[in-house]
């Protein structure tokens, strides 16, 4: 196992009280975790669950309530600086420039950094490229795609080299075509050794990103490991989804027992072998309207160890 980049223990984040009435509300509840170097980490959880507070405290722009992070050896509050300089940002809305040109964001950034003009612009003309970016250069931000201005925020975003990118959810909104250019991008950065640290909605994304993630809820880590951990240690190989007319499959799922999930419209049946489970259903003299096999993926896991309810 390479390094360890990041270190968290006990990490809490608590926000005062909007006013004397009210409590306090403790967003990350005492989480532990370590992010090693060049690999791809992903925080998932359902909305309010901890993941943007936890990104605040890794970027350096929240101090944690308690508990103790280190990144690249350094605490995050204390050396804040000079974390910074080594980091890398994306956060979920572009803040580009609209009124300036694509190259013109990436020199104006890079001056933050300490850059000279003469560095700068070569380190522009290198990330345009990255980014499939160069026959946009003198482009305003502002008649870019959605895709075009994200590619163009995380170039921006490695514009002083960072040893560690976080990415808060990087392809929101986009188009499928949009989205795969992404992950090649980031694909690619992984393969040069820089550590990607994300949060996602997506689980197809995560699934291809990461080397290893948490499903947070509540502000605790419900679970972490690998894609294919998660799913082997919590949902079996397959699913049968079975549909039925309203009404009809909530006493079929109670007899079927604890490997059937009853849902408002569908009986979720986890098998190792679902034509083997579709098979024993017909013998029960099961009848629904459809019948799809599929492999059980991470949404499963996600489900599992959030619930299915929406959360504000």
């Amino acid at each position: 196992m390479s390094e360890a980049l990041i270190e968290a223990t006990g990490l809490e984040k608590t926000y005062p009280a909007r006013n004397r009435q009210g409590t306090p509300f403790r967003a990350v509840a005492g989480v532990a975790f370590r992010v090693h170097r060049g690999e791809a980490f992903g925080f998932l959880g359902p909305n309010g669950a901890g993941k943007s507070s936890t990104m605040r405290m890794l970027a350096g722009v929240s101090a944690p309530t308690a508990g103790t992070l280190r990144i690249l050896g350094l605490d995050p509050v204390a050396d804040g600086r000079r974390v910074r300089a080594r980091l890398g940002v994306v956060p979920q809305d572009d803040s580009l420039d609209t009124q300036l040109t694509v190259e013109e964001n990436l020199l104006v950034y890079g001056l933050y950094f300490g850059l000279s003009r003469r560095a700068v612009r070569t380190k522009a003309g290198e990330l345009l490229a990255f980014a499939r970016l160069e026959d946009k250069a003198g482009e305003r931000v502002e008649n870019l795609s959605g895709g075009m201005r994200r590619r163009l925020t995380i170039a921006r975003a490695l514009i002083n080299d960072p040893e560690i990118l976080l990415l808060d959810e990087p392809t929101t909104g986009l188009d499928p075509q949009a989205r795969h250019v992404l992950w090649e991008r980031l694909f690619r950065l992984k393969q040069d050794g820089v550590t990607l640290i994300l949060t996602t909605h997506y689980m197809d994304e995560a699934e291809q990103l990461c080397d290893r993630l948490v499903v947070m809820d509540k502000g605790l880590i419900a679970d972490g490991g690998s894609p294919r951990e998660l799913i082997e240690r919590h949902v079996t190989r397959e699913v049968l989804e079975l549909r039925f007319p309203p009404g009809e499959h909530e006493k079929i799922g109670r007899e079927l027992g604890e490997q059937v999930e009853v849902l408002p419209d569908r009986l979720l049946w986890y098998a190792d072998d679902g034509e083997q489970a579709l098979a024993r259903a017909t013998e029960l003299g099961i009848r629904p309207l459809t019948a799809l096999v599929r492999r059980a993926g991470l949404e499963d896991v996600f489900l599992r160890l959030t619930g299915r309810s929406l959360t504000d």
